[in-house]
């Protein structure tokens, strides 16, 4: 029997997972079928029946609902068999699935949210990160709708079981709506954006105490959407009127700058697949063979000039949630400081390259070593100072960039900002992972004006106790990355 499950190419060989599901299938679909025999199942006979069940459920349209009541006749794990089958699914055939088939597994990811299944949430976030930011074909804008109207439809039920993966799902939502609203007029779009604003806007009123949870990222991801008056709001509410959020104690978004945004969050942006070429190239291709590896990366995953946003979601990544083992890191292997600079290099948008030098640099302006980790802001300075002197323009145009952010990025908190920055400059030295540091304040290749700046910084004036952050009055200086910086357009050279 074919697949009904896969869309194969001749040349592809049977896939492991969906060949064990479809066996079952056929072993078992006289059983499949009411009236369905009045036994008791052994261990051994509910595993082959649960993807028996599954592969029915999703080939089978128009008998899925009496596939689904024959699973919650016979099950008997909390569904753990059923929801990680249909999870490995999602994220290791998803692109291969037919249509139907998709359409399926949506449907099935809702019902096992009605019954509360055991891990419906970690399936739920493996379809979350199969929704590609910057692609606009209609399959990926498909999947986007359904998503967020799954998470609109099953508000109530996702609040009482699991409130975090709305969280989740906040910062997916914030991210995908700002490359939509980038995006050139298309009817297409029109329905999906009011659906992303309604569910980010009921998020960020209804439960802003859960939205905390997010941390400092909330704030950067929030000022992409500045320009849409839903968000234009909010602004002005958390500015002027906090205690209209209704969170005890929240007085101030100045808070939420102390707040380090869970390493989780990160690897929401990135597909399974791209996850798994960029750890490959991290954990495994030697430093100065990593040409050809960086050029399929991008033909893959760049292959798109909307795809081009991707890049400051993998720099975050690659800050705060990707830290190789001590012997990676003393061996010969691509650094991720070597990484980010070629993804800079592919910068082509202004407002792209900006945004990923704010990834870049973003625990810089709010480190706290008690509640920040330093791997988090190394790659920044590894990355300036490697690339002296044969990539100066590169060590030239993040330094001036870090400066612009000091001076602009709050004005309410510029001191405070300015204190962070330098204890980050401390903490790296006294650590030692940046011995060349001299490079930078030493010799001509640094512009007198920048070379200043920097050795105040790294002045024993500015470093000491962690400064408290302050209540702003004000967020309306806000550096505004959406627009790109005032920062001429630099070479970047690859490194």
């Amino acid at each position: 029997m074919a697949s009904k499950l896969l869309q194969l190419a001749p040349h592809e060989a049977e896939n492991h997972l969906e060949l064990s599901l479809r066996q079952a299938f056929q072993l078992l679909e006289p059983k499949l079928r009411p009236p369905f025999p009045l036994k008791i199942l052994t261990s051994d006979e509910c595993p082959d029946l649960t993807r028996a069940i599954l592969y029915g459920a999703l080939t089978e349209t128009h008998l899925a609902k009496t596939h689904i009541k024959h699973l919650h006749a016979t099950v008997s794990d909390g569904y753990v068999l059923f929801v990680n089958l249909l999870a490995r699914i999602v994220n290791e055939l998803y692109d291969k699935l037919a249509e139907t088939a998709k359409t399926q597994v949506l449907w099935a990811a809702g019902e096992m949210v009605d019954v509360s299944a055991v891990g419906f949430s970690g399936l739920l976030v493996s379809l979350l990160r199969q929704i590609v930011g910057g692609d606009f074909g209609s399959g990926n804008l498909w999947l986007c709708f359904e998503m967020v109207s799954l998470f609109l439809g099953k508000w109530d039920c996702l609040l009482e079981e699991d409130p975090l993966i709305l969280t989740s799902a906040l910062y997916n939502f914030l991210r995908l709506l700002a490359d939509h609203c980038r995006a050139t007029v298309d009817s297409r779009l029109d329905a999906l954006k009011r659906l992303e604003i309604e569910f980010c806007v009921k998020m960020l009123r209804e439960q802003f105490g859960l939205c905390l949870k997010f941390g400092r990222d909330l704030i950067r991801l929030l000022q992409d959407l500045v320009h849409v008056p839903e968000f234009r709001a909010i602004w002005r509410d958390l500015v002027s009127n906090p205690r209209e959020f209704g969170v005890a104690g929240f007085l101030d978004v100045a808070q939420i700058y102390s707040m380090r945004t869970s390493s989780r969050y990160f690897s929401l942006r990135l597909t399974p697949e791209a996850e798994t070429q960029l750890r490959f190239m991290l954990t495994h291709v030697k430093f100065g063979n990593q040409k050809r590896h960086q050029t399929w990366f991008a033909s893959k995953f760049f292959c798109s000039p909307e795809r081009e946003t991707l890049i400051v979601d993998i720099v975050r990544f690659i800050c705060c949630a990707h830290y190789p083992p001590r012997e990676i890191i003393h061996s010969n292997t691509i650094p991720r400081w070597a990484v980010i600079g070629w993804l800079l290099k592919s910068c082509r948008k202004n407002y792209v390259e900006a945004n990923a030098k704010l990834a870049l640099f973003y625990d810089w302006l709010f480190f706290d070593e008690r509640v920040d980790k330093v791997k988090n802001i190394e790659p920044a300075l590894s990355l300036m100072v490697h690339s002296i002197p044969h990539y100066i323009e590169l060590t030239h145009a993040l330094l001036e960039f870090l400066f612009l952010l000091v001076d602009n990025y709050d004005m309410e908190q510029k001191d405070m900002i300015a204190n962070r920055v330098s204890s980050s400059f401390t903490l790296l030295i006294n650590q030692g992972l940046s011995r060349n540091l001299e490079n930078l304040t030493s010799g001509e290749i640094i512009p007198p004006p920048l070379k200043e700046k920097l050795r105040c910084f790294l002045s024993d004036t500015r470093v000491g106790t962690a400064q408290e952050i302050q209540p702003s009055k004000t967020l309306g200086h806000l550096i505004p990355m959406e627009v790109g910086t005032a920062l001429p357009e630099e070479h970047l050279t690859d490194v």
